[in-house]
């Protein structure tokens, strides 16, 4: 990490009296990293870290860094007393983000990252390229245009980024579920995105919500919200996907409008073709396109313990000043409305409500 980023600088902003941090381990393997690297390289102070010795059980804590699991360091970010918080999972490869009562959206994250590679070090010569996973809203590919760099979209999988980075044509990488990385390891880093972020506040001396605001304002803003039903069985979900591949296959969906002026003109199972060996990854997420860029993607996880996890994500990107400041709730709600309507998920599943949204 020395080699990556310029710890004086990082140091000298965790040692000022008025900017204070909290890092959340959440007893998972990040705990022996995190103290030795913020509190004795870089002189935090000793409560910066917590939940820091790694526990089998976590100590009964659900190590998932996202507003529902880790809910705690939310509500203490919320009293406002603290400018920059993390936490990490039980892995530590990936993150959560947050300002001084202000939530920093993965896709925004790697986002945001890429677009201030110049703070970091490590990229003095430039980025190489960028990639997201086809999930994680299009926030990355407005900086790529920016920077006239190339923009890999990829299927869910650290393993498709990793191709790109042994063939020496991607620096900045990153996924919605929470993780973002470098071709310094073959692996999404939690810490790193956190040393990453406090260089960028440490080269621009902004606060954290006022990095965002000004990141949205210069490339627009990709709205992003992920509902997860976990735990459902395996025949509702895969009678789910069945049913929606059939409305993609009708092309029924072709011409709708939502109620806010979106109109359907595509939908599809992404395919991927890996640009360096020609691997093709199929069915990898069905998604309803919009002309506007809109897109509504429904993907199915085998990352729960029991049964199968339905994921859908809606991502709307705004350009208009006016727009880029409202809740994503709000920017959201009437495609996530018809999201849900098309699915018909109630009736496959029975749920009326997700058990965890991003």
């Amino acid at each position: 990490m020395k080699e990556i980023f310029n710890f004086t600088s990082i140091s000298k902003l965790l040692q000022e009296k008025n900017f204070k941090i909290k890092i959340d381990c959440m007893n998972g393997v990040t705990g022996p990293f995190a103290k030795n690297i913020f509190i004795n390289e870089l002189e935090a102070p000793e409560d910066s870290v917590i939940n820091f010795t790694p526990l089998p059980d976590f100590g009964g804590l659900h190590p998932d860094p996202n507003l529902t699991y880790a809910k705690n360091l939310v509500d203490l970010m919320a009293h406002g007393k603290h400018d920059f918080g993390a936490a990490f999972d039980g892995d530590g490869d990936r993150n959560m983000i947050l300002g001084r009562d202000v939530f920093v959206n993965p896709s925004d994250s790697v986002a945001i990252i890429a677009a201030n590679y110049a703070c970091i070090p490590h990229f003095r010569a430039g980025l190489k390229g960028v990639a997201r996973s086809m999930p994680t809203s299009g926030a990355l590919d407005s900086v790529a245009r920016k920077f006239g760099i190339n923009l890999f979209e990829t299927p869910t999988g650290w393993k498709y980024f990793v191709n790109l980075m042994e063939a020496g044509r991607l620096s900045i990488c990153g996924e919605e579920s929470f993780g973002q990385g470098s071709d310094h390891v073959r692996e999404k880093d939690g810490i790193w995105a956190v040393l990453a972020w406090l260089s960028i506040i440490a080269s621009t001396k902004k606060a954290v919500k006022t990095i965002i605001e000004d990141h949205w304002r210069e490339y627009g803003r990709n709205f992003f919200t992920r509902y997860d039903y976990e735990e459902v069985s395996e025949k509702a979900a895969n009678d789910l996907m069945q049913h929606l591949r059939k409305k993609i296959d009708s092309k029924s969906l072709c011409g709708q409008m939502v109620a806010d002026g979106e109109m359907v003109v595509k939908g599809d199972d992404f395919c991927y073709v890996d640009p360096v060996d020609g691997t093709v990854a199929n069915n990898q997420g069905i998604r309803i396109l919009f002309e506007s860029g809109s897109r509504i993607i429904y993907r199915l996880s085998g990352t729960g313990s029991t049964g199968a996890t339905i994921r859908i994500y809606v991502d709307k990107r705004d350009t208009e000043t006016s727009n880029i400041f409202k809740s994503s709730h709000e920017a959201l709600k009437e495609l996530m409305d018809f999201a849900l309507r098309i699915s018909r998920l109630e009736i496959f599943t029975g749920r009326t409500q997700p058990t965890v949204i991003t």
